[in-house]
């Protein structure tokens, strides 16, 4: 099947995922439509910080890919995929070589690309580019893709919103295309072609609490799943444990300022205790984030504690603030009003990633045919922690494992059944607001069955308040998010459990929540590496 009569794919989606996947889409001269709200350029993936991992080994360290692979698989607790970990942390290396080339500026001396450490890692792996390494990464890859656009191979629809799925006529549930909406004129578009999601995490479903942009409603993905595309673990949320308050979000304090020497503390009885360098000596304050989130939560429970934890960054040297962290700096004298290399940074834990989403296997396709997903929005590679340094890499590794699988099993002209006119009525903002304050008072740090039970019993109640359509997707989605935390009765990574505060093996399996007129929940098969 060749791109002209297989027509254009369609992706859902302008960030690092989406621009990964048009640009080796154009590659094999596969034409595309790059679908999004916002340009590139005020994607989500702008805001990354810390750096991209691959075990390029230029500190002399003798990293490898397995290690690479392995911290991967423990830092999530043994619950992603082995295969596509591998694909993940082999690609590294590559993709970390392709983004030099285009003319990404990463750190270096005597012309070798730097490496620092990250949580998780015993060894330096992870690439950067000061502490704005997402803004220069999507900076190149914005021009890469326009050498393609240019030629025709890239068709971009800016300011337009996924509003549903095509389907085809064939026996089997298999997609034909998308209907998306200009938001400028409220006009629909059909775009028939085969599917590529790279529309970000949750960030919509609670408001005000994450560290992503406030542009992500959530819309994209209760839709998705009110029509029958599956999605996993999405009971793991991953709370950033230095994080800080500002107008409509959190905002990162990255993991690079702890990789850099940064250190935790809490006054206990008066003094300061840097809880995580007692309690983990060998990691200490680059503990996975999941480790130093529930630590953090139980500290600022002890009655002896001020309630209070910082960051401490005054003992790192100028040369670091001037060629590392910068930015940082920066952001923190902007918002907070003090210098950290003086002060200590006030911080708490705050939404940062969600490891759960669409379905996917090692090749990014969902159970919808002709349907992939990639980024933050997909199930992929992290299970139930993301190792620092992972999400940019599983993005662009995620899109480009799309794209190429994809370029392999092109559709042909696909005609999409009529699609039933849908409700175009926006969700009531009050609506919003108040299934987040459900979700949020179940899904914390901590969590427990009766409060899980009430959570699910007033979602329940809200679905029986509305008639649009718009907010039964989201309460769907929110119910099955619920239920996924409900089913998994153990702790394991960004789960944990007052009531269940043990792993069990029995449990490492992957949740699986799918709609079919109601929510329905299963486990998958449990998987084969063990640790």
């Amino acid at each position: 099947m060749n791109a002209t009569q297989a027509g254009f794919v369609n992706i859902i989606g302008a960030g690092l995922a989406g621009l990964s996947a048009a640009i080796h889409l154009a590659r094999l001269e596969i034409p595309c439509r790059l679908i999004s709200v916002q340009p590139s350029e005020r994607a989500q993936s702008v805001l990354a910080e810390g750096g991209i991992n691959g075990a390029l080994d230029t500190m002399g360290e003798k990293d490898t890919v397995e290690a690479h692979c392995e911290d991967t698989l423990r830092a999530g607790c043994y619950l992603a995929d082995p295969a596509a970990v591998r694909g993940l942390a082999e690609h590294a290396p590559e993709i970390i070589r392709f983004l030099d080339g285009i003319g990404v500026p990463f750190n270096r001396k005597d012309g070798t690309i730097q490496l620092r450490n990250f949580g998780g890692q015993k060894k330096k792996r992870t690439a950067y580019a000061r502490s704005s390494t997402g803004k220069v990464l999507m900076s190149a890859l914005i021009d890469e893709c326009r050498k393609y656009e240019s030629r025709g191979l890239v068709a971009r629809l800016s300011h337009h919103a996924f509003s549903a799925l095509l389907f085809s006529g064939v026996e089997e549930l298999a997609c034909a295309g998308v209907r998306v909406e200009d938001v400028y004129t409220g006009k629909s578009i059909d775009c028939t072609g085969a599917v590529i999601f790279c529309f970000g995490g949750l960030n919509g479903f609670f408001p005000g609490m994450t560290t992503g942009t406030t542009a992500n409603s959530g819309d994209a993905a209760a839709q998705a799943f009110a029509q029958g595309v599956r999605f996993g673990n999405l009971e793991m949320i991953q709370y950033h444990p230095t994080t800080i308050g500002i107008s409509g979000k959190r905002c990162l304090i990255s993991e690079a300022a702890r990789g850099e020497g940064g250190r935790l503390y809490t006054l206990r009885n008066g003094k300061p205790w840097y809880f995580m360098e007692e309690k983990y000596p060998e990691l200490g304050n680059l503990m996975p984030r999941d480790v130093i989130s529930r630590e953090m939560y139980f500290v600022l429970r002890d009655p002896d504690c001020g309630g209070q934890v910082f960051l401490d960054l005054r003992e790192l040297s100028g040369e670091i603030w001037k060629q590392r962290l910068p930015d940082l700096r920066a952001e923190v004298k902007h918002y907070l009003g003090l210098d950290p290399a003086k002060a200590p940074i006030p911080v708490e834990p705050g939404i940062h990633y969600f490891m759960g989403g669409i379905d996917v296997d090692e090749f990014h396709r969902t159970n919808v045919g002709n349907l992939y997903a990639a980024g933050e929005c997909c199930c992929q590679y992290h299970g139930a922690n993301r190792l620092g340094g992972n999400s940019m890499l599983g993005a662009l590794y995620g899109g480009q494992a799309a794209a190429e699988h994809l370029a392999g099993h092109l559709p042909g002209m696909l005609a999409p059944l009529p699609a039933p006119q849908a409700d175009n009525d926006c969700a009531d903002p009050k609506m919003i607001l108040q299934i987040s304050e459900i979700l949020l008072s179940a899904l914390g740090i901590a969590r427990d069955g009766n409060t899980l039970q009430s959570a699910q019993e007033q979602l329940e109640d809200l679905l029986g308040c509305t008639r649009n359509e718009r907010e039964h997707s989201r309460i769907y989605l929110a119910l099955a998010i619920i239920r996924s935390a409900a089913f998994r009765e153990e702790s394991r990574g960004a789960h944990f459990r007052v009531d269940f505060p043990e792993t069990n093996e029995e449990y490492r399996r992957q949740t699986v929540a799918h709609f079919d007129g109601q929510v329905k929940m299963a486990y998958r098969a449990s998987l084969e590496t063990t640790p």
